[in-house]
C-alpha cells in the first residue's frame, strides 16, 4: 500500500570496507540509509558516502536508456538500437584491422558490482585485443606485482591484522578518510582506537598531517616519494643489528641474504638524507617492529603512485618477512574468502610481467594489461595495430589519468567508442554509445574483490532492495550481449545463451571433486533467479566454506547468505603458508631477480638533487575519485580543491590564504586557491584527486555546480614504475606562482 514503510539490509559497494547497510524503503524509494548495527563485520558503522546510498540511486541525471550521439549531442534510443549501432561502429573496425584496434579501459567501480567480477574476463576474452588498461595502473599494481614476485600470484596480498596486532606501521595510508585499501576493514578509526585501547599503537608516515595521522600515536614526516628508502634503512638495521626473526617462516623464505646485501648502500645516515626521517629515529623503528609482540606494517596509495612503488610495495612486505610478521596473528595475512578455494598444496608457475609489449612505447603488459598512462600514445599514432575504437566499462580516465588532457584530446579522434556508465561524464562524453546499467540499489550485490582483502573472514551477500526496471537493462546482461556480439553473433544475442555458457563452465570445473554426481546433477541443485546469483552460489557451495552441494549442510551456500542478511562470521584470519605459495619454489622468494635488478636504480637516486616543490594528492572522507560527485551531500561545505601550501614556501613565493596560484610542470598547467596550512612539510603542495568537472557536453548538474580543479592535467604520462606501469601521481615536479604574475 501507498506509504507502507519496509527495512532491508545490504551491503554498501562505494568504498572497499564492505560495510552493512539498512535501509527504509517506501513507495520503492531509499528514503534513509544508516549502518546495519548487527552486521558482523562493521557493527554499524557507516561513512558519509553510505549514508547518501539512496540518492545516489536516485540521481535524477543517473542515465536509465542508452544514448546514441547524433551530431554533436546525445539522444535517448532504445536498446536495440543502440546495440545495432554498435554493431555498426564496433563490426567495420573489428574486420578490417582485428582486435589490437580496439582498447578497453576498466574502471574502478567494476570492482564493486556482481558483473564486473564476473563478466569482464568474457568480454575480454571474446574481443582478443592487448590493448586493456584499467585504473590498477593509476593505483595499486606496484602491490600485485610484488606479492606476485615474492608470493606467486599478484592477488596473494597480505593484509594488517589490525584487530590482533600490537603496534602499526601505516605509510602513505589515510584510512580515516578512505577507510582502508588494499585492505577491507569496515571502521578502520574504531578499529584503530581499539588497537590503542589495547595498549598498541600506531605510527603513521606521510608527507602530509593526515586526520589518520592526526589520530596517530606518532607522525613521521616524510619526503614524497623516498618511502623506499625510509624501509630500506629500517632493513640495514635489522640486518647489522642481528634482529632478523623470521618465526614460523623459517623454512619457508628463500633469499634472506641477497636482501641483506642490497640493503648494505642504504644505511639509516645515508637514507636520513634522502627521506627527511632521522637516521636514529629509523634505527628506533626497526628496533620496535623487532621488539613489538606483533607488528604489521602496512603501505597504500602513497607508496604505491611513486617512482618506485614496486620496491616500496616489497619493501613493505619484507619488514613484515624480517620481523616475523607475516601470516602471523597480530602480523599480516592472507585472508581466504568463501568463493575461493585454498590451494592443495604449495608451489606453483610464479608470475611473470612482459608477455607481450606495448606498439608505441614497448612498456611490458602486466597482469594482462598495459599501463594507462600510454594509452593516448596507442590512439595518436598511425601505423599498424592503432587504437581506433575504445570500449570503456565504468571509468572515468579524462580525470583519473596522467595528463589527462592529452587523452582527452585523443578520445576526441577516435573512430568509435562505447561506454558501459550510469552517467555522460567527462570521458563518455565522446562516446557514440552510452549503456547504462540498472542502478546498484536493483541488483544482487557480493564483494568478490573486497572480501578476499578483508581483515576478518565473513561472507554477505545483498538481493536487490528495489524492484527491477522493466525499461532498463542489468549490467550482466549487458556485458553478455556485448561479449556475443564482438564475437559476430549479432546485435540481437540473447544474452541467456553466454549466461547458460558460463554456468556450464563453472558446473564442468568443479564436477570432478563432486565423484558420482554430474554437471546436470549439480545444475538441478543451483539455486539463483539472476544468471551472477547461480554463478556465486556454485563458488560459494565449492569454496572454503561451502556446502559441497549438500555433503557438509553446515555450510555456505547462496541461500544461507540469505538467510542471514547481516552476514556469516568465518573468524579471525588464519595462518596459509606454504599452501598460499605458489612460486617455483614453493617458498617466499624474498629476492626476486626483477625487484633486485631495480634496487640499482635506487641506489643511483641516492645523490639526485631533490626538487624545490613537488605536488602530492590527498582525499576526503566523502569523496571516492570522480564518481560520486554529483550527489549534493557528498560535495556540500567549503571548496577542497586547494592547494595546501607549507607556511614557509607561502611566505617565500608572496602567496597568502586564498590566492589564487597557478601551478605549472611539464604535462600541464592548472590554477587553484591557496591554502596556508603546516599539514603539509615545507616543500610539498597538495590538490585532492578525481576533480574537473568543469568540460562541455556532461549531464552531471551537481558535479559541474563544484567542478574543482584536475589535478592530473598536471601529471605526467611518462613518469612511471618500470617494473609494474603504475602512474607516478605524488611527487610531481611542479612550479608555483600568483595567478596573473610572469
Amino acid at each position: 500500500m501507498p506509504g507502507e514503510t519496509r527495512t532491508a539490509y545490504r551491503t554498501c559497494p562505494l568504498c572497499e570496507a564492505a560495510c552493512g547497510l539498512e535501509l527504509t524503503v517506501a513507495d520503492d524509494r531509499i528514503v534513509a540509509s544508516r549502518g546495519d548495527s548487527a552486521h558482523v563485520f562493521s557493527h554499524g558503522f557507516v561513512c558519509p558516502k553510505g549514508a547518501t546510498f539512496g540518492q545516489l540511486s536516485a540521481d535524477p541525471d543517473r542515465l536509465r536508456r542508452p544514448l546514441v550521439r547524433r551530431g554533436d549531442s546525445h539522444e535517448e534510443v532504445g536498446w536495440d538500437e543502440a546495440f545495432r549501432a554498435i554493431e555498426a561502429g564496433l563490426g567495420p573496425i573489428l574486420q578490417q584491422y582485428g582486435p589490437p584496434a580496439v582498447a578497453v579501459y576498466l574502471g574502478n567501480p567494476n570492482v564493486h558490482t556482481m558483473a564486473g567480477g564476473l563478466y569482464l574476463s568474457p568480454l575480454l576474452r571474446a574481443l582478443g585485443s592487448r590493448n586493456i588498461f584499467s585504473a590498477s595502473t593509476v593505483d595499486q599494481m606496484p602491490k600485485h606485482v610484488s606479492c606476485g614476485y615474492l608470493y606467486g600470484s599478484p592477488l596473494a596480498i597480505p593484509v594488517p591484522d589490525v584487530d590482533r596486532t600490537d603496534l602499526l606501521l601505516v605509510l602513505g595510508a589515510n584510512p580515516w578518510e578512505s577507510n582502508g585499501s588494499l585492505a577491507t576493514a569496515a571502521d578502520f578509526p574504531g578499529r584503530l582506537k581499539a588497537l590503542q585501547a589495547r595498549g598498541g599503537r600506531f605510527i603513521v608516515v606521510d608527507p602530509r598531517r593526515t586526520r589518520t595521522a592526526e589520530h596517530a600515536d606518532e607522525y613521521v614526516a616524510i619526503r614524497p616519494g623516498t618511502d623506499a628508502y625510509l624501509l630500506f634503512g629500517i632493513v640495514h638495521t635489522l640486518v647489522t643489528e642481528h634482529l632478523v626473526d623470521l618465526g614460523g617462516l623459517a623454512g619457508h623464505v628463500t633469499g634472506l641474504t641477497e636482501v641483506g646485501e642490497l640493503a648494505r648502500p642504504f644505511t639509516p645516515d645515508r637514507v636520513a638524507e634522502v627521506c627527511g626521517v632521522p637516521a636514529p629515529r629509523i634505527r628506533e623503528l626497526a628496533r620496535e617492529l623487532a621488539a613489538a609482540p606483533t607488528a604489521a606494517v602496512y603501505g597504500r596509495i602513497g607508496t604505491c603512485t611513486v617512482e618506485f612503488g614496486t620496491l616500496t610495495s616489497w619493501l613493505v612486505d619484507v619488514v613484515n618477512v624480517l620481523t616475523g610478521n607475516l601470516d602471523r596473528p597480530g602480523g599480516v595475512m592472507f585472508p581466504l574468502a568463501a568463493h575461493l578455494r585454498p590451494q592443495t598444496r604449495s608451489g606453483g608457475k610464479g608470475f611473470t610481467v612482459g608477455r607481450w609489449h606495448s606498439r608505441v612505447r614497448g612498456l611490458p603488459e602486466v597482469k594482462g594489461e598495459f599501463p594507462v598512462a600510454t594509452l593516448a600514445d596507442e590512439i595518436e599514432t598511425p601505423g599498424d595495430g592503432q587504437v581506433r575504437a575504445f570500449v570503456t566499462v565504468a571509468g572515468n580516465p579524462v580525470l583519473s589519468t596522467p595528463n589527462s588532457g592529452r587523452l582527452d584530446r585523443a578520445l576526441a579522434g577516435l573512430d568509435f567508442m562505447v561506454s558501459v556508465d550510469p552517467y555522460l561524464n567527462e570521458t563518455t562524453r565522446h562516446a557514440d554509445v552510452v549503456l547504462p546499467p540498472t542502478d546498484a540499489a536493483r541488483k544482487g550485490h557480493y564483494d568478490f574483490s573486497f572480501l578476499a582483502l578483508a581483515v576478518r573472514n565473513f561472507a554477505a551477500y545483498s538481493p536487490p532492495v528495489l524492484p527491477a526496471d522493466g525499461a532498463g537493462m542489468d549490467e550482466c546482461d549487458i556485458l553478455a550481449r556485448l561479449t556475443l556480439l564482438v564475437t559476430g553473433q549479432g546485435a540481437a544475442a540473447d544474452p541467456a545463451v553466454l549466461h547458460e555458457r558460463m554456468l556450464e563452465q563453472a558446473l564442468q570445473r568443479v564436477a570432478a571433486p563432486n565423484a558420482g554426481r554430474t554437471v546436470d546433477d549439480l545444475r538441478a541443485m543451483v539455486d539463483g533467479e539472476h544468471p551472477a546469483e547461480r554463478l556465486l552460489d556454485v563458488a560459494l557451495r565449492t569454496g572454503a566454506y561451502g556446502d559441497g552441494f549438500g555433503a557438509r549442510p553446515d555450510g555456505l551456500s547462496l541461500a544461507r547468505l540469505k538467510d542471514h542478511p547481516h552476514g556469516v562470521d568465518l573468524g579471525p584470519l588464519r595462518p596459509r603458508i606454504p599452501e598460499v605459495l605458489q612460486t617455483p619454489s614453493g617458498t617466499v622468494e624474498l629476492c626476486p631477480a626483477p625487484i633486485a635488478a631495480d634496487v640499482e636504480r635506487l641506489r643511483g637516486a641516492l645523490d639526485r638533487q631533490r626538487d624545490d616543490l613537488v605536488l602530492i594528492g590527498r582525499r576526503h572522507l566523502r569523496s571516492n575519485n570522480s564518481w560520486m560527485h554529483n550527489v549534493p551531500a557528498l560535495v556540500k561545505g567549503r571548496d577542497r580543491c586547494t592547494l595546501q601550501m607549507h607556511p614557509d614556501d607561502a611566505a617565500r613565493l608572496a602567496l597568502a590564504d586564498g590566492d589564487d596560484a597557478r601551478v605549472v610542470s611539464r604535462a600541464g598547467t592548472v590554477s587553484a586557491p591557496v591554502e596556508v596550512t603546516d599539514r603539509v612539510m615545507p616543500g610539498v603542495v597538495s590538490l585532492p584527486h578525481g576533480w574537473g568537472h568543469d568540460l562541455p557536453g556532461t549531464r552531471m548538474a551537481v558535479a559541474a555546480a563544484h567542478p574543482g580543479v584536475n589535478s592530473n592535467v598536471l601529471t605526467d604520462e611518462f613518469a612511471i614504475d618500470p617494473l609494474s606501469g603504475n602512474s607516478v601521481l605524488n611527487g610531481i615536479p611542479v612550479e608555483v606562482k600568483a595567478a596573473g604574475r610572469p
